[in-house]
């Protein structure tokens, strides 16, 4: 709660899906591994993985869709979606930096967004650790989300 515990996904996938190049009509589905959270020290993964918070047994996948992207200006976008952590789903919004397309040296078209944002852990069923032993408060209700994304361009061929 007074300091932050980083960690990362290790197995995710996500794919978006959009008119040319604007992102307003993008719908984009991202999973991640539950099992391949890694903070750097295997006990609290461990733990992270069990039933006091992700479920992974249960639940081996968070999943994300994005419903739209709201541009707020030329570099900056607004996510709106459905996450899906535990078997339960809510609405969140998240904050997405467009870094811009470029092409890489073997050829494809690359996309890059830096997504950030915040939820409550307890909308989500974790409440695991609120009050500590002596009754302080040992864990926070925030979990920052930080993303840092980069898509290959592919031309979908509709067949008329």
């Amino acid at each position: 709660m007074i300091s932050n515990v980083t960690g990362q996904f290790n197995q995710f996938q996500g794919t978006i899906e959009t008119v040319d190049n604007d992102f307003t009509t993008a719908k984009a589905h991202i999973t991640a591994n539950v099992n391949s959270i890694s903070t750097n020290n295997p006990q609290r993964d461990a733990h992270l993985q069990s039933s006091d918070f992700f479920d992974a047994d249960n639940h081996p996948q968070l999943i994300f869709n994005a419903e739209k992207m709201i541009r707020k200006d030329e570099d900056n976008y607004e996510i709106h979606g459905l996450l899906n952590m535990r078997g339960v789903s809510k609405r969140i919004v998240l904050d997405a930096e467009y870094g811009g397309i470029a092409q890489d040296p073997w050829g494809n078209t690359r996309v890059g967004f830096t997504i950030n944002g915040k939820l409550n852990r307890k909308d989500f069923g974790v409440s695991f650790g609120l009050l500590s032993e002596t009754g302080g408060i040992a864990l926070g209700d925030e979990v920052k989300i930080q993303a840092n994304m980069q898509f290959v361009m592919q031309e979908v061929l509709q067949l008329a």
